[in-house]
């Protein structure tokens, strides 16, 4: 979580952008009371979104692999676990699973980059489009972004079950915030399970109408909050979440609800974990946590967390002990990133870790260029709905189609060497094909 403090008046306002548990939280937490007090429960589904006269439009970078790709959604419920954000509730979880299928699909065809009542909100004065991302409210017609997928089209049959790879988004960003990667994945082969993590997120729609939103910004308000006892229970949570996810990935091979021959092809055997900001430390720690995960890739995401005041470095469980699996850490040019040797988590992650493991770093980059911001907040800019000195801000100044490039191939490469047995070598060493990506020792 990084904060990024602007005065509006007499309001000081930060913004959290989703950089999960890094430095120096306690402002922008304490700040948030004031990003809409969004409240814990839900919205409702014929809430209205801000609307502006002529929305700007984005859409997402083609994925680089041969095959289709396909996506469908599922709620899950874990009737054996109280919902920690909002007690006397089971806790439900919102999946999407993306697969190679049977055919591409063209135009209004494809799936929704997001649900109509969530991307209301996310580019609402309330949602992360605003808040993590500083886009003018009402000002990007989100919900008319398209995927590469196809909504619910049929798998396409394997001869052999295909690895599984979760994927888990930044504090407050909602599972579709990193689409670009996920379907790149996809269409060499992958399948892809994006996990939502209810009132941590900014919105997850649920299919009976339901909006739950984000209580992270009420919460921050209160008098005297522990700002690292706050971050340890989103933690915790959403390694919670992750692995009821994979306790139920092996139910969901015989749930009719799935599109036909997609419950064949997950291969349970082969699971990896894939995270930006929060998303990547909850990848580190369910890894550490749950032997299922045989790989892992942590995008810019802080292992320690601060103390109750927000300063300090407390290590986790998984920068004290490490891993004994295969591991990859993606570094930016951020003021609080960077190699392993300057992030206190990260060197004793580094140190403890006994299985295979990298480092390297994005030259230019930001926070956010590994997410879907590196390609879509420059389109937006050009068209007036987000400053140019705010995308600057977010992803650097590297060109965003060598950063989308860049992240592909070494996720790609690294999951493929790990989970399929297929080592291009490229996390051997420096490679001359990214002068960009800083391989660090």
């Amino acid at each position: 979580m990084r904060e990024r403090v602007q005065e509006r008046g007499r309001v000081r306002v930060a913004r959290i952008h989703g950089r999960g548990l890094r430095t120096g939280v306690a402002v922008a937490l304490a700040a948030t009371a004031v990003l809409g007090g969004v409240g814990a429960a839900a919205v409702p589904a014929e809430a209205a979104p801000v609307v502006a006269e002529r929305q700007a439009r984005a859409g997402l970078p083609q994925p680089t692999g041969p095959y289709a790709i396909g996506t469908t959604a599922l709620r899950l419920v874990d009737h054996g676990r109280d919902d920690p954000w909002q007690p006397g509730r089971a806790r439900e979880l919102m999946i999407s699973i993306w697969y190679p299928a049977t055919r591409p699909v063209q135009g209004d065809g494809r799936a929704r980059y997001m649900e109509p009542r969530a991307a209301g909100h996310f580019g609402g004065p309330d949602g992360a489009g605003v808040f993590n991302y500083r886009t003018d409210p009402g000002r990007t017609d989100w919900s008319g972004v398209r995927t590469h997928a196809g909504q619910d089209a049929p798998a396409l049959p394997a001869a052999r079950p295909r690895p599984v790879v979760l994927y888990s988004a930044g504090l407050g960003d909602p599972r579709t915030w990193g689409t670009a990667l996920v379907e790149d994945l996809v269409s060499r082969g992958y399948v892809v399970v994006t996990v939502d993590h209810p009132s941590d997120a900014s919105e997850v729609a649920f299919p009976d109408g339901r909006l739950t939103t984000s209580v992270l910004p009420v919460l921050a308000g209160q008098p005297g909050l522990d700002v690292g006892a706050l971050l340890r229970k989103a933690l915790a949570t959403r390694v919670a979440d992750t692995r009821f996810v994979l306790d139920e990935l092996a139910a969901l091979r015989t749930d009719r609800r799935l599109p036909p021959a997609l419950a064949g092809s997950l291969d349970l055997d082969r699971i990896g974990m894939v995270g930006h900001s929060a998303g990547g430390f909850t990848a580190a720690q369910a890894m550490h946590d749950d032997p299922r995960i045989k790989a892992g890739v942590n995008l810019d995401g802080q292992l320690h967390f601060p103390g109750p005041d927000g300063t300090g470095v407390h290590l986790s469980s998984v920068a004290e002990d490490g891993v004994d699996r295969p591991f990859l850490l993606m570094g930016t040019e951020d003021q609080d990133s960077g190699p392993y040797s300057g992030q206190p988590g990260w060197a004793a992650f580094w140190r403890h870790t006994r299985g295979w493991k990298a480092d390297v770093t994005l030259l230019g980059s930001r926070h956010g260029s590994y997410t879907d911001a590196q390609s879509l907040l420059p389109q937006l800019a050009r068209q007036g709905a987000v400053p140019a000195d705010v995308v600057r801000a977010d992803i650097g100044d590297v060109r965003p189609e060598r950063a989308v490039l860049a992240t592909r191939a070494y996720v790609g490469s690294f999951l493929d060497r790990w989970l399929r047995g297929h080592d291009d070598h490229l996390l051997d060493g420096p490679s001359a094909l990214f002068p960009e990506m800083r391989f660090e020792r």
